[in-house]
């Protein structure tokens, strides 16, 4: 019958890898830190046995296993290391979000970015599910049970081919589109693509035929040129350089983009992602209102007509 093992703590082992180690158990209580007892301190020198020889190999895997996970769990509380998953819904080609997640991979590399794309309802049914950390999504809309926060804001382009009557046109219109055919991808975000095109063509009666490609978003783009068709997107897909595509911002178009999350989530890394999209958002803003100020500023100064009459009168 087996000897039944006592318990063994984890300051056992770390006494006896020292023990081991030092080969005095005076050196090894200086190496631990800690008062050497009366009876093994007239010890002079100690040797492992066979038996010892065997437990020294499996406590120190021990030991470096607790010690690297006491490490790891530690490094995850900070925000330091771990796993974020991010929903998205814009393009990352460029803008506020490739800013972002460049910044986020630079000050904390240690840390797993893994990438959703979807549209708005499915991310936040994710995030309330704690299945995604964040969701990149547009509107302002506060979402049951979630928390929401405008970050940035993208303006809405139309993508045409290059050499299209269009591409004359500065900054158009949705009325110079309302004879035109256009073409969405079968993937998310289709469904609010085809609701906003039809709600804003409606206002000049026409109901826009809509062409579906079972293709990314991306890749859409690509058959612009070949399709003839007339396409959707943010600001940051001008990024992408394609042969034969040309954008031109519609007026007064914006997409809002906000930052949404759930109250239950409690990752470490999600937080400090958060915390650097605020402070890059913050940045943003006060730039944008300073080169407001600026331009305000360099304007002429407009003299009023009556102010004009009294000093020539007075002259």
């Amino acid at each position: 019958m087996r000897a039944e093992i006592g318990f063994i703590e984890f300051r056992h082992l770390r006494c006896f890898l020292a023990a081991s180690e030092c080969g005095r158990f005076r050196k090894a209580s200086g190496a631990l830190g800690v008062r050497e007892s009366a009876i093994s301190r007239d010890v002079r020198g100690v040797s492992l046995t066979l038996a010892g020889q065997r437990f020294l190999l499996g406590a120190r895997k021990a030991i470096r296993q607790i010690e690297d996970g006491a490490r790891a769990v530690a490094d995850a509380g900070r925000g330091e290391t771990g796993h974020v998953k991010i929903g998205l819904y814009s393009s990352i080609a460029s803008g506020f979000l490739f800013d972002l997640l460049r910044a986020y991979k630079g000050v904390y590399p240690s840390i797993c970015v893994e990438l959703i794309e979807g549209d708005s309802c499915d991310h936040v049914s994710a995030v309330r599910q704690l299945q995604l950390d964040i969701a990149f999504i547009t509107g302002t809309m506060q979402w049951q049970d979630c928390e929401s926060e405008q970050l940035w804001t993208e303006r809405v382009l139309a993508v045409m081919p290059a050499d299209h009557p269009l591409t004359q046109i500065a900054e158009i219109d949705w009325g110079d589109m309302a004879e035109h055919s256009f073409m969405v991808t079968d993937a998310a975000p289709r469904p609010e693509i085809c609701a906003h095109l039809v709600q804003r063509l409606a206002h000049f009666a026409h109901r826009p035929e809509i062409v579906s490609q079972c293709v990314s978003r991306d890749r859409l783009l690509l058959f612009v040129p070949i399709e003839r068709r007339l396409t959707l997107a943010s600001e940051a897909a001008t990024a992408t350089l394609i042969t034969g595509v040309a954008f031109r911002p519609i007026a007064n178009e914006v997409l809002p983009f906000c930052a949404t999350g759930s109250r239950k989530n409690d990752n470490p890394a999600s937080r400090r992602l958060l915390r650097l999209a605020r402070s890059m958002a913050s940045a943003a803003k006060a730039r944008s209102a300073q080169k407001i100020e600026n331009a305000t500023a360099a304007e002429p100064r407009k003299t009023d007509d009556r102010t004009d009459t009294m000093l020539h009168e007075a002259a």
